[in-house]
C-alpha cells in the first residue's frame, strides 16, 4: 500500500495520480473504479478534485509487486545527522523508482546508507521529501522518519525553504533581475511536458538574478517561489530564454547529449525541524558543466 499526502489545492485526481504513479490512463481508471485507489479510505470518481491533507491509498499489490533493493552506489552527503541528509544529486540519476524502473536511483542509494527514511510517501519514494529532474543535478533534502519529513514539507509549503539554482540560459538577459509569474500545467498535446497554461494549471513564481553576459548567452541564478514539475525550464523557454542543453524545452540541437540541461541546484536553506538553527548548503555544479560554460564563454 503506497500512501501519497496533498499538501496543495490539486487538479482532478486521476490527472494528478498519471504523473505521481506513472502508469497507463486506462490502468488508472480502473484502480479508480475498482476502489484499489482510495482518498481518505473512501471511494471517488475519477473527476474528484483533490484538496489539501487528502490522504490518497494506492493498493500497490494490484498493480505490480515492488521491491525496491538497496544498492551500493556512491552517495554525495553534504550533510548527514539523525534526522536528515542534504544530497548533491548528479545530473543523469533519477531521484526515485517509478513503475518498472526499480533500479540505479538516488533512493536505491540511501536505502543502502541508511538503517531507515521515511515512509510518508510509500515504498518507491523513502526520504525522499522534494525532486529534482533525472537530469538537473545538486542538493536535496533528505527525511529519515515520518515526523521530520512532515516538518520539512511544512517548510516547503510555507516557501521556508530557500532553493537557489544555477542555469546557462540562450540569448543575453538584458534585466539585472526579473520575476516570472506564470501558471504551469501539464502539455494538453504531451503528458509528458509542462508548459505555461491558463487550464488546469497552478501558481508558478520564479525570480532570477543574472550573474554573467556572454556574447549569445546569459549565466543566472534563480530562485523558487513555488516547485512545479520543470517550472525554471517552462518559465524560461516562456520568456524565450531556454536553458542551454535542454533537449525537451530547448533547441533541438543539443550541445551535449551525454549530459543533462545546464541547470544546478547550487543551494538550500532550511531551519533544522530539532534544533530550529538555520542551515544553509552550497555545492559547486559538476565538471561538465563548467566545461560547457567554458565554451558557451567564447
Amino acid at each position: 500500500m503506497r500512501l501519497i499526502t496533498v499538501y496543495e489545492n490539486e487538479d482532478r485526481i486521476d490527472k494528478f495520480l498519471l504523473n505521481e504513479l506513472d502508469i497507463s490512463r486506462s490502468k488508472l481508471q480502473k484502480l479508480i473504479e475498482s476502489g484499489k485507489i482510495l482518498v481518505n479510505q473512501r471511494k471517488v470518481k475519477n473527476s474528484y478534485n483533490l484538496k489539501v491533507d487528502d490522504v490518497i491509498s494506492v493498493d500497490l499489490d494490484l498493480n505490480e509487486k515492488i521491491d525496491i533493493k538497496a544498492q551500493n552506489i556512491k552517495l554525495d552527503i553534504v550533510y548527514e545527522d539523525d534526522y536528515l541528509l542534504v544530497v548533491n544529486k548528479p545530473s543523469g540519476m533519477v531521484v526515485h523508482p517509478a513503475f518498472g524502473h526499480y533500479t540505479d536511483t538516488l533512493v536505491n542509494a540511501l536505502m543502502y546508507h541508511c538503517n531507515k527514511l521515511s515512509s510518508i510517501n510509500g515504498v518507491i519514494r523513502p526520504g525522499i521529501v522534494h525532486r529534482i529532474d533525472r537530469d538537473t543535478s545538486g542538493l536535496l533534502l533528505v527525511a529519515k522518519n515520518d515526523d521530520i519529513h512532515l516538518k520539512l514539507a511544512s517548510e516547503l509549503k510555507e516557501h521556508k525553504v530557500d532553493r537557489k539554482y544555477l542555469a546557462l540560459v540562450h540569448g543575453v538577459i538584458k534585466e539585472e533581475s526579473a520575476t516570472i509569474d506564470a501558471p504551469v500545467g501539464r502539455d494538453k498535446n504531451n503528458r509528458k511536458k509542462m508548459c505555461v497554461t491558463d487550464v488546469n494549471s497552478k501558481d508558478a513564481i520564479t525570480h532570477l538574478t543574472v550573474l554573467e553576459r556572454y556574447k549569445d548567452s546569459t549565466l543566472i541564478e534563480c530562485s523558487l517561489e513555488t516547485g512545479r514539475t520543470h517550472q525554471i525550464r517552462v518559465h524560461l523557454a516562456y520568456i524565450n530564454h531556454p536553458i542551454v542543453n535542454d533537449y525537451v524545452y530547448g533547441y533541438k540541437k543539443c550541445y551535449d547529449l551525454e549530459f543533462g540541461q545546464m541547470l544546478h541546484a547550487c543551494s538550500i536553506g532550511f531551519i533544522h525541524p530539532i534544533t530550529n538553527e538555520y542551515m544553509k548548503f552550497y555545492s559547486k555544479p559538476p565538471k561538465r558543466f563548467y566545461e560547457i560554460l567554458e565554451v558557451y564563454k567564447k
